[in-house]
């Protein structure tokens, strides 16, 4: 439930067909048989069907970008509306640095007149399609208004809601049955939800539910209930994980929200997703994940919550070593087939389309790392759909075939996935995940150990393409689920944030030298990788122990974070100073500063190679990173062996398809020559 289930969040042109008759699209081109390239040459993602339509989003070659009246310009939101007519999608322009509102009605592929407003942060329909609901935000970038416009209405679009205070911000999402529109409010004393009757977008908001600050709340409807499901304190004691409530949609107020499923020990509801036939459960137990289908209505449902036997679930198959269960977009409500991303350090990102009135399952989109499908292991990859562009009948057999073999394209055969747990400060067993070539194990291996630790997410342990360069050349990669992560729940979290921060530093040293002292990893041939927030734990660890690492890899990093947390350049939200304190307070800040990876640079000592890349955009703190380079440049010894070195683009490298790879390749070559150097 926490993924809206509507295209956000992903770059690139919406493209629909009828169903029966899809829209065509270019043939990828066909990839060399040698072992030359193993991208994915596809530029389309796998349609999606929605009532009468095939959705689908294509890619122009080389970029994700779009361009009108010669303005650069790319896709930030994109909502269809329920009644399939109009696409309303925000894009971003540079000049204005901001995001731009326009709908576009696909009968005629004409622009309507209006909405058209800047800064728009969110979108939700209304009125089966006639009303778009949108947010916007202050020049500070916070949500504080919802307006409501009427399309093809000549009046200005009506102002919802407004919140003036500094600290509160605005979310707005549609419930899957498009029946409501929820209003998310959340501040630095609150958290609220609210709801509106998408018949009737301009009738009073009901509040549904009020509770405590930094709290994680998504509501959705289903035939006359209300399902929540939230991390909030139960009794004022802090929930350690997710859990789901449920109440009558006429009865909903603070009162009458009653648990759903009763609480087993070692097992917690990672996310939950909704059809009009079935709720599907993610579950997570230890290190293994599992997902289940229960019917809806909910059979034998009465006063209190059930242990989840009760609704006789159906276990779907997974392969093993599964590390991430993402929920596919799933527009349509009605259908009883829902999509899925499985994920595996070893096994290529699987798109799977569950069927939950039968239980069979079907890969609808996977990266082929098999040379012309056989058990060969080859470095030429493409996806599942053929290299032709395939015609309608085909899309329509994708959809609906079942898997004739049940089998999962993983890669164990090749290459192993091995788990430890970590003794760290405390005695805390940390999560250690290791994968390795099986022919290409030896002594003496180079390894890359990943680290994030923020925010309470999990670490991504997804196999990457790029990885496989490192693989096959005996490389160990690893993995540490070190706190302030979501690795073990919401206290695992909160024990490596703000006063705490230093925990999940400690942590990833102790895997490092774990790797070390095992034999895993050779002495002086540890390199250690960290993105975002991730950068801040990789940098904090080498300043504690240059030593320790022979190269590192730090992507957009967080480095600065006494003066950002101080005088923010870019926008902060309130979850960003609950990660890492809040420095006006005295003891905060000198715990800020006892981590901060600027303030903690070793004068006089020997570093690690370093690779640092950033993008010269207002959306990232370009400035952070070369302040870092330029002061550990300054302050530590000087080795050619060991260059520091700061890339930066012009371009916003997510954005950017041709970007992104050509930087992974940068990173995997850095690593290779750092290591072959040694």
């Amino acid at each position: 439930m926490r993924h809206n289930g509507h295209l956000h969040g992903a770059r690139g042109e919406v493209h629909r067909g009828r169903h029966g008759s899809a829209r065509r699209r270019p043939a990828p081109a066909k990839a060399p048989d040698r072992d030359a390239t193993r991208m994915a040459g596809d530029s389309c993602t796998t349609p999606v069907r929605w009532g009468p339509w095939l959705y689908y989003r294509r890619w122009r070659r080389g970029s994700s970008t779009l361009c009108f009246a010669g303005g650069y310009s790319y896709e930030e939101l994109s909502e269809i509306s329920p009644d399939h007519r109009f696409l309303a999608y925000t894009m971003y322009d540079k000049d204005k640095d901001c995001f731009t509102l326009s709908v576009r009605d696909l009968s005629t592929g004409s622009l309507c007149d209006k909405p058209h407003a800047d800064r728009v942060s969110n979108l939700s329909w209304a009125m089966n399609g006639k009303a778009l609901l949108y947010t916007v935000t202050n020049k500070d970038k916070r949500p504080f208004r919802i307006f409501c416009s009427i399309l093809g209405s000549s009046k200005d679009d009506v102002l919802i809601l407004e919140e003036s205070d500094e600290n509160v911000y605005l979310n707005i999402r549609n419930t899957k049955d498009f029946q409501f529109v929820t209003v998310n409010i959340f501040s630095n004393t609150y958290s609220k939800v609210y709801l509106i009757n998408a018949a009737d977008p301009l009738s009073p908001m009901k509040l549904v539910w009020e509770c405590e600050p930094h709290v994680h709340c998504i509501i959705e409807h289903h035939r006359g209930y209300l399902y929540m499901f939230t991390d909030a304190p139960r009794g004022g004691v802090p929930a350690n994980s997710h859990y789901l409530l449920r109440c009558s949609i006429e009865d909903s107020n603070l009162r009458t929200w009653e648990n759903v499923v009763l609480e087993e020990p070692g097992i917690s509801i990672e996310d939950v997703d909704f059809c009009d036939t079935h709720m599907v459960l993610v579950l997570r137990e230890g290190k293994r994940f599992q997902i289940c289908s229960v019917p809806l209505p909910l059979a034998g449902y009465g006063k209190g919550a059930k242990h989840l036997t009760d609704f006789h679930p159906c276990f779907l198959p997974l392969p093993n070593h599964v590390c991430q269960i993402s929920s596919g977009p799933n527009y349509d409500y009605y259908s009883s087939v829902m999509r899925f991303i499985i994920s595996s350090p070893v096994m290529p990102d699987a798109v799977v389309d569950y069927n939950l009135s039968t239980g069979k399952w079907l890969i609808v989109q996977q990266q082929n790392v098999l040379h012309e499908r056989t058990r060969t292991l080859y470095g030429t990859s493409s996806t599942t759909m053929k290299d032709k562009s395939p015609s309608p009948k085909s899309f329509d057999a994708t959809l609906e075939a079942e898997n004739p073999c049940g089998i999962w394209n993983e890669l164990s055969e090749f290459y192993t996935c091995d788990h430890y747990d970590v003794p760290s400060n405390d005695e805390i067993l940390v999560p250690l995940t290791v994968v390795y070539s099986q022919k290409h194990k030896q002594e003496g291996n180079p390894g890359l150990l990943h680290g994030h630790g923020a925010y309470g997410e999990l670490l991504d342990k997804r196999w990457r393409s790029e990885l496989k360069s490192l693989l096959d050349r005996g490389w160990v990669i690893a993995y540490a689920d070190v706190r302030g992560g979501g690795g073990g729940g919401k206290k695992w979290h909160q024990n490596g944030i703000r006063m705490k921060k230093k925990n999940s530093i400690q942590d990833y040293i102790s895997c490092a030298d774990f790797l070390i002292e095992k034999g895993i990893v050779q002495e002086n041939k540890l390199a250690g990788w960290g993105y975002s927030a991730g950068g801040l734990l990789v940098a904090s660890a080498i300043n504690t122990r240059p030593d320790l690492f022979h190269a590192t890899v730090l992507k957009v990093p967080f480095l600065d974070a006494c003066n950002t947390l101080l005088y923010p350049i870019l926008p902060l939200l309130p979850s960003d100073y609950e990660e890492f304190g809040y420095p006006v307070d005295l003891e905060e800040f000198m715990a800020i500063r006892n981590y901060s990876p600027y303030d903690n640079i070793q004068k006089d000592i020997a570093y690690p190679a370093i690779l640092v890349t950033s993008s010269l955009n207002t959306r990232f703190g370009v400035w952070e990173a070369a302040k870092w380079v330029a002061r550990v440049r300054e302050l530590t010894v000087y080795d050619p062996r060991r260059p520091v070195l700061l890339n930066l683009t012009t371009d916003i490298v997510e954005d950017n398809k041709y970007l992104q790879t050509k930087e992974l390749a940068m990173e995997t070559a850095f690593l290779i020559k750092m290591m072959t150097d040694t």
